[in-house]
């Protein structure tokens, strides 16, 4: 009974239907074009959950950063550096940092599937807001050779990019 007096009350706009996450993805490719795979990219109340399987990445330790341009053309420095609307210093061991962008190295353990779970609470899948990945310009998420080292400006001397997606 509860239930359908709710589901009246939502119909009569009374009061407002629950809100449908909101949901994105990113197909990561290689600089060869080979796919790497894709991640979703969840609103969740502890910020956005990043999550997927990835193929073909090298064992060892790799940064990985959502990056300020929606645009993965290889090399990927069309995707430009890491998204940072607020303006702050690269890494979370640098004072008043870390970027938006910036998020924990990924660990390879070897060259098969790896499940990616990440969480970031500084950016938002929300539209028209300051840390939406879904600005005039979009956004892209990047993985790089090498670790990221939490503290060199402006991007943490992770090597390369090696895999590139763009949110949608």
């Amino acid at each position: 009974m509860k239930m359908k007096f709710c589901a009246v009350l939502v119909a009569l706009g009374v009061v407002a239907a629950p809100a449908a996450a909101l949901a994105a993805s990113a197909q990561l490719k290689a600089a060869d074009g080979a796919d790497i795979g894709t991640l979703s990219l969840v609103q969740t109340a502890k910020g956005v959950r990043i999550s997927g399987t990835l193929r073909g990445l090298t064992p060892g330790i790799h940064a990985f950063h959502i990056h300020e341009t929606g645009k993965c053309e290889p090399p990927f420095k069309s995707a430009g550096g890491h998204f940072n609307p607020g303006g702050v210093p690269h890494g979370k061991h640098a004072e008043g940092g870390p970027h938006a962008g910036d998020m924990e190295n990924l660990f390879v353990v070897d060259s098969g599937p790896y499940e990616l779970k990440a969480v970031n609470d500084k950016v938002t899948l929300s539209t028209a807001v300051k840390h939406s990945v879904f600005d005039a310009d979009g956004s892209a998420i990047v993985i790089h050779a090498e670790a990221d080292d939490y503290k060199s400006q402006p991007s943490g001397a992770a090597g390369p990019r090696v895999a590139c997606g763009v949110i949608h």
